[in-house]
């Protein structure tokens, strides 16, 4: 899925990966295509986790995974990276969610009004600021519930935000007055096995 969802990032955005499996998209740009990777708590630049030997304890993104810098990258105020999300000069941020709606809605911070999580956080200033959300996950939650729905049944994170979401079985682009539109199936999952596995309409054009 992150390798997937690397091939469209193109050169020159900048990028902010949420925890989990969108820190892995950092691994899979090639090469050749520079891609500026920022970190809400103040890393703009941000480079590929150390070798075990080299990690510096003081340098982590906002996960508090070890990271390095790149050459050219800069560190800056927690306040002043939030003014670079909130201030639209993110290009593409990517995050994990719980659900997300055909209408673009995601959910990706808690699962009832009883989690621990004390706020929604920087999702929330991401989702509203960068210039464009995708979504990385599982189609499925591990007791085979749809994660792609009509309607989130979670708290929200931020309101009609998502564009598109790649996940184990395809990539699907959200189209405003139509939902979830196919853009590619992953190798050997047919429309229909996806259209089983989702909670709303799979639309092919």
């Amino acid at each position: 899925m992150a390798a997937r969802l690397a091939q469209d990032i193109p050169e020159g955005w900048i990028v902010n990966l949420g925890i989990g499996i969108p820190t892995m998209v950092g691994n899979y740009v090639p090469s050749e295509r520079e891609v500026i990777f920022h970190s809400e708590n103040g890393i703009l630049g941000m480079g590929p986790a150390p070798a075990p030997d080299k990690v510096d304890p003081w340098l982590v993104n906002a996960g508090k995974q070890a990271v390095t810098l790149l050459p050219g990258g800069s560190y800056c105020h927690h306040a002043d990276s939030f003014a670079m999300i909130r201030g639209g000069h993110i290009d593409l941020c990517v995050l994990g969610a719980f659900e997300v709606a055909q209408n673009g809605d995601i959910a990706n911070w808690a699962t009832s009004e009883n989690d621990t999580a004390p706020a929604v956080g920087g999702a929330m200033d991401l989702g509203a600021g960068a210039k464009r959300l995708w979504v990385i996950m599982e189609h499925s939650t591990k007791d085979g519930r749809p994660k792609l729905v009509e309607r989130c049944g979670y708290p929200l994170t931020t309101p009609g935000a998502v564009k598109r979401v790649y996940t184990n079985l395809g990539v699907f682009e959200i189209v405003a007055d139509k939902g979830f539109v196919v853009v590619d199936l992953a190798p050997g999952v047919t429309l229909e096995e996806a259209q089983a596995a989702t909670g709303a309409t799979l639309h092919t054009q």
